[in-house]
């Protein structure tokens, strides 16, 4: 059954696109935010590192220790692996200014930033390329295919004013910002943001998901509400099974926290019905299978 949208009243659409661009603004200002504060952490770090190794002498070999009790006190942010730290480092060494740094590199990812540090040698730039990619919104492929393609050189002494001071909600940039792995790893969101990428994935593929899950499954919905004690919780994704007429639950997880076989499911079987021959039988099966695999379907 189709479901006919009644017409708009006056003004109402210029209304919710104004709505729609001020969440996305807002989602933006938010992820610029968190970036600027993590590109600010990145260059902090490999500032101290090389004033460290200056002033005591230490060789390369004290960043492989500095990852090691690092990653040991912050196991979530992937970004404290030594090949990151010697970026930090690098990152630093190129750009002694910190002033620089917050007023355009931290408005671009890290990994735009290891871009234009690898690939490029001179200050001058470095800081065009930064400040083009906040203009038009690149994406770090986009930077690397205009550095390689030589585009300041071709362009460069062009007079160009850098009005902008955030990337378009809509441009390719923006997104990363907002999607980037190194933001959700320093807040310690990562495993929620895997888990629920994991869960729309699913959903957008659910025909071929519950092929694989064999015959008989029926998809009821998703972040599903149920009462337990007062309290509301929410399933990642409910199954009624139609052969074993029980609900079956998914329980979610993107596998660093645990493996396949850690995640659980759950059955709430259907009210008793009157048993026919039929019906026994398929309870036999479903106890014979039960005990062959306790942890397929426990009772709710």
């Amino acid at each position: 059954m189709s479901i006919t949208r009644l017409a708009s009243p006056e003004g109402y659409e210029p209304f919710l696109k104004d709505l729609k661009d001020r969440i996305r603004t807002a989602q933006v200002r938010a992820a610029l935010a968190v970036n600027r504060e993590l590109v600010l952490l990145y260059w902090s770090i490999g500032r101290d590192i090389v004033a460290r190794q200056k002033q005591h002498g230490w060789g390369a070999k004290i960043i492989d220790r500095l990852a090691a009790d690092l990653r040991k006190a912050f196991p979530e942010m992937t970004g404290l692996s030594p090949r990151n730290l010697k970026y930090m480092r690098a990152f630093a060494e190129a750009w002694p200014d910190e002033q620089i740094v917050q007023a355009a590199l931290a408005q671009i990812t890290w990994y735009h930033n290891i871009a234009v540090v690898e690939k490029l040698n001179t200050p001058e730039e470095r800081l065009w390329y930064a400040r083009q990619t906040i203009q038009n919104g690149w994406s770090r492929n986009v930077l690397v295919h205009q550095i390689e393609s030589g585009l300041y050189r071709r362009q460069g002494k062009a007079v160009t004013n850098f009005t902008r001071t955030l990337p378009a909600p809509q441009s390719e940039l923006a997104q990363q910002v907002v999607k980037d792995p190194y933001n959700f790893e320093f807040l310690t969101l990562a495993e929620e943001a895997r888990e629920r990428e994991l869960e729309r994935a699913l959903i957008d593929h659910i025909r071929h998901f519950l092929l694989e899950l064999g015959i008989g499954f029926a998809f009821v919905g998703s972040q599903y509400p149920i009462q337990v004690g007062g309290e509301e919780f929410r399933i990642d994704l409910l199954f009624y099974h139609l052969r074993l007429r029980c609900f079956v639950v998914l329980d979610l997880n993107s596998g660093r926290r645990a493996g396949p076989e850690q995640r659980t499911s759950a059955c709430t079987e259907e009210p008793a019905r009157p048993a026919s021959p039929a019906s026994r039988r398929a309870r036999q099966l479903r106890r014979a299978r039960s005990a062959e695999n306790p942890n397929a379907c426990v009772p709710v």
